[in-house]
């Protein structure tokens, strides 16, 4: 028996045989072509092969996976049609005399290697794109098929060096009970998904490829992060009562579906969720949301080639409103650069776009595109509780233009005969420090905040999360980040306004105590964390998480204030 350490990425236990995703060998033999124009129609080819390999696993992926996670798959299609990839694997095959899959294996590498070295989040997640889709470009043309997980036909636990977004997009959760891999992290593609797909799944184990075989039983303990290979009795019956523990967990949660999120000293909080599309909201309902924290509007516009139109946007607004009956429904307007490209928009080339020409800086610089969204958006008011929040807001100056062009369009459209709502919510996301601490300012004119801590707590520390020689840096208790959690939720309520917070950390069980003691009144999660944040919050005391909150926000460190958390929810 051997027991293999690794990072928890998603909850759950799992046993079953393992089954070792084995890639084919897609070693290249350099060698020279003499028909150049045919080497070039046999990479077309399997360009378009790989084209409708990515639009299978897309449709596949969507039926299991939120817009969101299935969105990954039209970054991959750009990948895949860029034209500077395209024209330097043809320069090869012209100029070299390469066959094509040497020139596609040395400018795919050239362009990873390129992307890796820059250290800035935006690029990685490009250069493991490119990964993924050269890899799969390549084995077209060595006519090497890829492992297809989709065929999986007993109960297993897959083994990997690493699984990539069409791989876990593929996977069957009645069949496949966990994965495990060498490598990856709980902010990977792999994990959100397999998190979303309720997969229970340990990455970061390092050897665990050369450690197990396929046919060998596996023990996988998401929660801890831990994999036992080849256990004995007593241990696979020890992780069969900690499987069923969990089942009946999972299943008790179900009954808190329609239940108000009260803690014991009778204070309500609001459990809501985050959505990429229509497509999403089953999950809501299925998980007990009361409404949506975050409409991320940017999936609309990475659908297809061109802008969305100002009627189709309505018509997708006002499903998610009227499917939500009257719950409040939070949308972000356009949030594109940094990390997100669409193929309508030619965003400037900078060296740190989360820095740069981003969100509502974007919008200012298309006014076009922005005033088509607020008109849709103002439109489907009518029919439900709808609340707009516009990110990336530094200084009050953005707000009050964002504001201004808002209402501008409001105006517009009463004269042109159009109902608009009068009970509309506009606020901001706070995610830039500035803005954070000249809360107190912001909340006299905004109707409410919501915190992204994801990007908050990266630009506080000048600290890319994704980065792993700065890793340690992502510091989410860190007494700072607590305190401009504390300020910007003291200042809203000073003004009589509400603060949500939707990023990652609203979902986490180690920080409800301390956000409920601080005062947040919405918190907007995956839907699939909403039950399990609803159980841990109704069996704490406001006034109890207070003194805790109190006591965090005074630490030196976040060891110390993880310390204190632990003491409370064991």
């Amino acid at each position: 028996m051997t027991m293999i350490k690794g990072i928890a990425a998603s909850n759950g236990i799992a046993i079953a045989k393992a089954y070792k995703l084995v890639m084919p060998d897609l070693t290249v033999d350099k060698t020279t072509v003499e028909d150049v124009e045919k080497e070039i129609e046999v990479y077309e080819d399997a360009m378009s092969q790989t084209a409708k390999d990515l639009e299978t696993i897309k449709e596949a992926a969507s039926k299991n996976l939120s817009a969101e996670e299935a969105a990954v798959f039209d970054a991959h299609a750009l990948v895949l049609s860029d034209p500077e990839l395209k024209s330097q694997v043809e320069d090869k095959i012209k100029n070299e005399k390469l066959n094509a899959a040497a020139a596609l294996e040395e400018v795919s590498t050239m362009f990873v290697s390129m992307f890796e070295a820059m250290g800035d989040e935006y690029f990685r997640e490009r250069a493991a794109d490119i990964k993924d889709v050269s890899r799969r470009l390549l084995a077209n043309l060595l006519g090497k098929p890829l492992p297809n997980p989709a065929l999986i036909d007993e109960e297993v636990i897959v083994i990997a060096d690493d699984l990539t977004p069409s791989d876990t997009a593929q996977l069957n959760k009645n069949l496949v009970r966990g994965f495990a891999t060498n490598i990856g992290g709980r902010t990977s593609h792999s994990a959100i998904m397999a998190r979303s797909l309720e997969i229970p799944a340990v990455v970061a184990c390092k050897t665990i490829t050369e450690e197990v075989k396929s046919g060998d039983m596996i023990a996988l303990d998401g929660i801890a992060g831990v994999v036992m290979v080849n256990p004995d009795e007593a241990t696979i019956q020890e992780y069969v009562t900690k499987r069923d523990e969990y089942i009946a967990y999972r299943e008790e949660l179900k009954k808190l579906v329609n239940e108000k999120t009260v803690t014991t000293d009778g204070h309500h909080v609001e459990l809501v969720a985050n959505i990429g599309g229509a497509n999403d909201l089953a999950g809501v309902k299925d998980n007990g949301g009361e409404g949506v924290g975050l409409f991320r509007t940017e999936f609309l516009y990475m659908e297809s080639a061109d802008l969305p139109s100002e009627d189709k946007q309505y018509e997708v607004y006002k499903e998610v409103l009227e499917s939500m009956q009257g719950k409040p429904v939070v949308v972000r307007t356009l949030d594109i650069g940094g990390d997100k490209e669409i193929e309508a928009i030619d965003l400037p080339k900078e060296m740190n776009p989360f820095l740069g020409v981003r969100a509502v800086r974007l919008c200012f610089q298309r006014e076009d595109i922005f005033r088509t969204q607020l008109r849709a958006l103002l439109r489907a008011s009518v029919h439900g509780d709808l609340r707009v929040m516009f990110p990336m807001i530094a200084t009050l100056g953005e707000f009050r233009k964002a504001k201004g062009i808002l209402l501008e369009e409001k105006e517009k459209l009463l004269a042109e005969g159009v109902e608009v709502s009068d009970a509309l919510q506009v606020g901001i996301m706070i995610e830039i420090p500035a803005a954070a601490v000249l809360a107190d300012q912001f909340a006299k004119e905004v109707d409410f905040f919501s915190i992204g801590t994801n990007d908050l707590i990266q630009y506080t520390f000048a600290a890319d999360r994704m980065s792993s020689g700065v890793s340690y840096l992502y510091q989410p208790y860190n007494p700072s980040i607590l305190r401009l959690i504390k300020h910007v939720i003291d200042s809203a309520h000073k003004e009589g306004k509400w603060t949500g917070m939707c990023g990652e950390m609203a979902g986490e069980s180690l920080a409800a105590p301390l956000l409920l003691g601080l005062g947040l009144d919405e918190f907007s999660m995956s839907a699939t964390s909403v039950l399990s944040q609803r159980k841990l919050i109704r069996s704490l005391s406001k006034a109890e998480m207070e003194e805790l909150a109190n006591k965090a926000i005074n630490c030196s460190t976040m060891e110390e204030v993880v310390a204190l958390v632990e003491a409370v929810i064991k």
